[in-house]
Protein backbone atom coordinates (compact mmCIF):
# COMPACT_ATOMS: atom_id res chain seq x y z
CA UNK A 1 0.00 0.00 0.00
CA UNK A 2 1.74 3.32 -0.80
CA UNK A 3 2.00 6.13 1.66
CA UNK A 4 0.15 8.99 1.20
CA UNK A 5 1.92 11.99 0.65
CA UNK A 6 1.18 15.84 1.18
CA UNK A 7 1.84 19.71 1.39
CA UNK A 8 1.00 22.59 3.51
CA UNK A 9 -0.07 25.92 1.34
CA UNK A 10 0.31 28.83 4.09
CA UNK A 11 0.69 32.88 3.71
CA UNK A 12 3.91 33.87 5.79
CA UNK A 13 6.53 36.59 5.76
CA UNK A 14 9.40 36.89 7.63
CA UNK A 15 8.75 40.03 9.70
CA UNK A 16 12.33 40.49 10.39
CA UNK A 17 12.89 40.88 6.83
CA UNK A 18 9.90 43.69 7.07
CA UNK A 19 11.79 45.50 9.79
CA UNK A 20 14.66 45.64 7.63
CA UNK A 21 12.78 46.95 4.53
CA UNK A 22 11.21 49.64 7.00
CA UNK A 23 14.04 50.87 8.23
CA UNK A 24 15.82 51.03 4.78
CA UNK A 25 12.95 53.26 3.50
CA UNK A 26 13.33 55.20 6.50
CA UNK A 27 17.01 55.96 5.24
CA UNK A 28 16.30 56.60 1.99
CA UNK A 29 13.57 59.19 2.51
CA UNK A 30 15.45 60.93 4.88
CA UNK A 31 18.30 61.68 2.46
CA UNK A 32 16.28 62.06 -0.47
CA UNK A 33 16.15 65.56 -1.98
CA UNK A 34 12.47 65.92 -2.57
CA UNK A 35 11.18 64.21 0.57
CA UNK A 36 13.22 66.53 3.30
CA UNK A 37 11.21 69.12 3.62
CA UNK A 38 7.97 67.20 3.38
CA UNK A 39 7.94 65.52 6.57
CA UNK A 40 8.22 61.80 5.56
CA UNK A 41 7.66 59.41 9.07
CA UNK A 42 7.39 55.54 8.70
CA UNK A 43 5.50 54.43 11.88
CA UNK A 44 5.39 50.24 12.51
CA UNK A 45 4.09 48.28 15.45
CA UNK A 46 4.34 44.90 15.93
CA UNK A 47 0.57 44.41 15.17
CA UNK A 48 1.69 44.12 11.33
CA UNK A 49 0.43 47.98 11.40
CA UNK A 50 1.90 50.51 9.09
CA UNK A 51 0.87 54.39 9.35
CA UNK A 52 2.79 56.05 6.43
CA UNK A 53 2.46 60.15 7.09
CA UNK A 54 3.72 63.09 4.39
CA UNK A 55 2.88 66.75 4.09
CA UNK A 56 1.74 66.22 0.44
CA UNK A 57 -0.02 63.43 -1.88
CA UNK A 58 3.23 63.61 -4.20
CA UNK A 59 5.06 62.34 -1.26
CA UNK A 60 3.01 59.95 0.43
CA UNK A 61 3.10 57.63 -3.00
CA UNK A 62 6.48 58.35 -3.20
CA UNK A 63 7.02 57.05 0.22
CA UNK A 64 5.13 54.06 -0.67
CA UNK A 65 7.07 53.52 -3.73
CA UNK A 66 10.20 53.48 -1.72
CA UNK A 67 8.41 50.91 0.75
CA UNK A 68 7.32 48.57 -1.79
CA UNK A 69 11.11 48.27 -4.07
CA UNK A 70 12.33 47.68 -0.65
CA UNK A 71 10.38 44.85 0.25
CA UNK A 72 10.65 43.49 -3.25
CA UNK A 73 14.26 43.91 -2.50
CA UNK A 74 14.17 42.21 0.79
CA UNK A 75 12.11 39.16 -0.91
CA UNK A 76 8.99 40.14 0.29
CA UNK A 77 5.83 39.75 -1.55
CA UNK A 78 3.95 43.09 -2.29
CA UNK A 79 0.74 41.31 -2.08
CA UNK A 80 1.40 41.06 1.48
CA UNK A 81 0.74 44.74 2.07
CA UNK A 82 -2.58 46.06 2.20
CA UNK A 83 -1.99 49.76 2.07
CA UNK A 84 -5.41 51.88 2.23
CA UNK A 85 -6.52 54.91 1.11
CA UNK A 86 -4.58 58.33 2.07
CA UNK A 87 -7.03 60.43 4.11
CA UNK A 88 -5.97 64.00 5.91
CA UNK A 89 -4.16 63.79 8.76
CA UNK A 90 -3.48 67.12 11.06
CA UNK A 91 -1.54 70.04 9.99
CA UNK A 92 -2.06 69.75 6.55
CA UNK A 93 -0.64 66.35 6.07
CA UNK A 94 -1.89 63.39 4.29
CA UNK A 95 -1.66 59.89 6.09
CA UNK A 96 -2.13 56.09 4.78
CA UNK A 97 -2.77 53.29 7.03
CA UNK A 98 -2.08 49.64 5.93
CA UNK A 99 -1.25 46.22 7.55
CA UNK A 100 0.92 42.94 6.55
CA UNK A 101 -1.40 39.94 6.17
CA UNK A 102 -0.12 36.67 7.67
CA UNK A 103 -1.71 33.31 7.17
CA UNK A 104 -4.92 32.34 5.21
CA UNK A 105 -7.96 33.11 6.09
CA UNK A 106 -11.13 30.63 5.92
CA UNK A 107 -12.67 32.33 3.14
CA UNK A 108 -9.50 32.14 1.13
CA UNK A 109 -9.11 28.19 2.72
CA UNK A 110 -12.50 27.56 1.22
CA UNK A 111 -11.90 29.33 -2.38
CA UNK A 112 -8.49 27.09 -2.57
CA UNK A 113 -10.66 23.75 -1.14
CA UNK A 114 -13.18 24.29 -3.57
CA UNK A 115 -11.03 24.87 -6.59
CA UNK A 116 -8.99 21.81 -5.72
CA UNK A 117 -12.27 19.92 -5.39
CA UNK A 118 -13.23 20.62 -8.87
CA UNK A 119 -10.83 18.95 -10.68
CA UNK A 120 -12.02 15.67 -9.11
CA UNK A 121 -7.86 14.67 -8.30
CA UNK A 122 -7.64 11.73 -5.57
CA UNK A 123 -6.54 13.98 -2.79
CA UNK A 124 -8.05 15.43 0.20
CA UNK A 125 -8.27 19.37 1.41
CA UNK A 126 -7.95 20.56 4.95
CA UNK A 127 -8.10 23.49 6.87
CA UNK A 128 -5.84 23.86 9.50
CA UNK A 129 -6.48 27.06 10.81
CA UNK A 130 -3.86 29.45 9.03
CA UNK A 131 -3.05 27.18 6.22
CA UNK A 132 -4.19 24.33 4.36
CA UNK A 133 -3.12 20.51 3.97
CA UNK A 134 -3.23 19.12 1.06
CA UNK A 135 -3.22 15.23 0.92
CA UNK A 136 -3.48 12.60 -1.43
CA UNK A 137 -1.69 9.62 -2.86
CA UNK A 138 -0.63 10.43 -6.23
CA UNK A 139 2.81 12.86 -6.18
CA UNK A 140 1.39 14.41 -9.96
CA UNK A 141 -2.21 14.90 -8.60
CA UNK A 142 -0.13 17.26 -5.84
CA UNK A 143 1.60 18.72 -8.27
CA UNK A 144 -1.68 19.39 -10.48
CA UNK A 145 -3.12 20.71 -8.03
CA UNK A 146 0.27 23.18 -6.64
CA UNK A 147 0.22 24.38 -10.33
CA UNK A 148 -3.69 25.07 -9.60
CA UNK A 149 -3.14 27.02 -6.94
CA UNK A 150 -0.10 29.15 -8.64
CA UNK A 151 -2.15 30.23 -11.36
CA UNK A 152 -5.50 31.51 -9.47
CA UNK A 153 -4.53 35.25 -7.67
CA UNK A 154 -6.05 34.53 -4.53
CA UNK A 155 -5.01 38.37 -3.29
CA UNK A 156 -1.86 37.06 -0.74
CA UNK A 157 1.18 35.54 -1.49
CA UNK A 158 1.18 32.09 -1.03
CA UNK A 159 4.24 29.49 -0.11
CA UNK A 160 4.19 25.30 -0.47
CA UNK A 161 5.76 23.60 2.51
CA UNK A 162 5.91 20.36 4.24
CA UNK A 163 6.01 18.25 0.80
CA UNK A 164 6.60 14.94 1.19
Amino acid sequence: MAKDSSFDIVSEILMQEVDNALNQARQEAATRYDLKAADCVIEFDKEKQLTLTAGNDFALKSLADIILSKLVRRGIDVMALHLGKPEPAAGGHVRQTGEFIQGISTDIGRDINKLIKQTKLKIAVQIQGDQVRVTGKSKDDLQEAMRLVKEKDFGIPLQFTNYR
